[in-house]
């Protein structure tokens, strides 16, 4: 659910239509884990200071007798009122340090049905004493769909020592129903459909540490197992894929290099984000595949004023060795770019970039509008050909779910090149 934590940025609606083996952690743990956000409510203001005394004239005695009953009582009383109220602000800022996540999240997929993801997550700093690290995750979350779907993972994501650590770690377990169109830009136009059904589970695990300049280095880890079963409608169908009724065990040491700059991990308005991830499948690992599986991220975010962003995202994945059809880059299933169904476009090679312009608005409303293009190619020698590119155009409404960390639950309605989406989804897409 890599909480985009305040680096949380994966949308739950593209992201349960991947195959999920490799990818079900991303879809239901981070890619969920901010959904209606119940904020706390504000402590009351500390009373006003008690009016001064009243003025004595020397030519009044009685003024003088007067003046001491007048004045002492009122201020006593509201003394000890302050001194009281002190306490009870003070209880309710240590018991609301954190913001609670409790929501279900509609789901329209076309690869997966229509359904429901709950979610449950609190979002807190790890320690009080610490003002430097961005706000730490925990959570679970959940999916089921009317074609038989049904996933849940857990998970959490924590910065501590003062920014100079970032763990994160989940487990999931569920059954994807999905189709999958075959490998290739031709296969996906296309449009023939292999109706799929993959069981297993997988856990992942990750441990990165400050080194200099903001840029964090460490391994991680992951361990899946799936089933994957056919069960056709006709016979206009894709080729079968080779591990089809077959256990699969995919298990992978890799690393992740990121420099994050951002002020604010939830919604930037400033800074950028340089990520890069390498994860080695291998046999001697006990892995059924030997590949290699590489991203490349980077964003950058301009502040135009005081209510409006303009943000840009650049996503790039190589896959090299032997992966089975759901270990290549898949097109639309990481908010790369919106307005595709997750999987119909899948190789070994992709990139995508995309521009967004955000807009806040009183009333907690905002606006978002973006534009993108990318492609999936076998080679890298194919990048950049016309008839190869998939762009892709949209916007929606946003509101504020948490003004403390300006998260935001968002729908977008996207328009690709020969296919429409709607997504809704907690943070935004980059």
């Amino acid at each position: 659910m890599h909480v985009r934590s305040s680096t949380f940025r994966t949308d739950p609606l593209t992201t349960f239509g991947r195959p999920w083996t490799l990818f079900l952690w991303y879809g239901c743990v981070v890619g969920g884990l901010f959904l209606c956000l119940l904020t706390p409510a504000a402590a009351q203001d500390t009373p006003s200071p008690s009016t001064p005394p009243v003025a004595v004239e020397p030519n009044s005695p009685k003024d003088t007798a007067q003046d001491p009953a007048a004045t002492s009582p009122a201020a006593k009383p509201e003394e000890k009122s302050q001194k009281t109220q002190e306490p009870t602000t003070k209880k309710k800022e240590k018991r609301f340090r954190g913001s609670p996540v409790i929501a279900p999240l509609p789901l329209v997929s076309p690869a997966i049905g229509t359904g429901l993801i709950p979610v449950v997550a609190y979002i807190f700093p790890f320690s009080k004493n610490d003002k430097v690290s961005p706000p730490s995750t925990i959570g679970g979350g959940g999916l089921i769909t009317n074609n038989g779907t049904r996933a849940w993972a857990l998970g959490g994501q924590f910065f501590f020592k003062e920014d100079t650590y970032e763990v994160t770690g989940g487990y999931g377990r569920g059954t994807l129903d999905y189709n999958l169109y075959g490998i290739g830009l031709i296969a996906g136009n296309a449009g023939l459909k292999l109706p799929l059904t993959q069981t297993g589970h997988v856990f992942f695990g990750e441990v990165v540490r400050r080194i200099v300049w903001k840029v964090f280095v460490g391994p991680r880890f992951s361990d899946g197992e799936s089933f994957l079963t056919i069960d056709p409608h006709n016979s206009n169908i894709p080729p079968l894929p080779p591990d089809a009724g077959i256990n699969t065990a995919l298990i992978a040491l890799g690393f992740r290099v990121v420099r994050d700059t951002r002020p604010n991990h939830f919604y930037p308005v400033a800074g950028s984000k340089l990520e890069f991830t390498a994860d080695f499948f291998s046999q001697a690992l006990g892995s059924k595949y030997s590949f290699q599986h590489y991203k490349l991220n980077y964003d950058k975010f301009w502040s135009l004023s005081k209510s409006q962003v303009l943000a840009y995202d650049l996503y790039v994945c190589d896959t090299g060795g032997q992966p089975p059809f759901y270990g290549n880059c898949i097109f639309g299933a990481s908010n790369e770019l919106r307005g595709y169904v997750a999987g119909r476009y899948l190789d070994r090679h992709m990139y995508a970039t995309q521009l967004e312009y955000r807009l806040s608005l009183p009333k907690r409303i905002g606006l978002a509008g973006f534009a993108g293009v990318g492609e999936v190619v076998p080679g890298p020698s194919q990048f950049f050909r016309s008839n190869h590119l998939l762009p892709d155009i949209g916007g929606g409404p946003r509101f504020v779910l948490s003004p403390k960390y300006h998260v935001n639950l968002r729908t977008d309605f996207a328009r690709g090149k020969d296919s429409w989406t709607w997504s809704m989804g907690v943070g935004e897409a980059f």
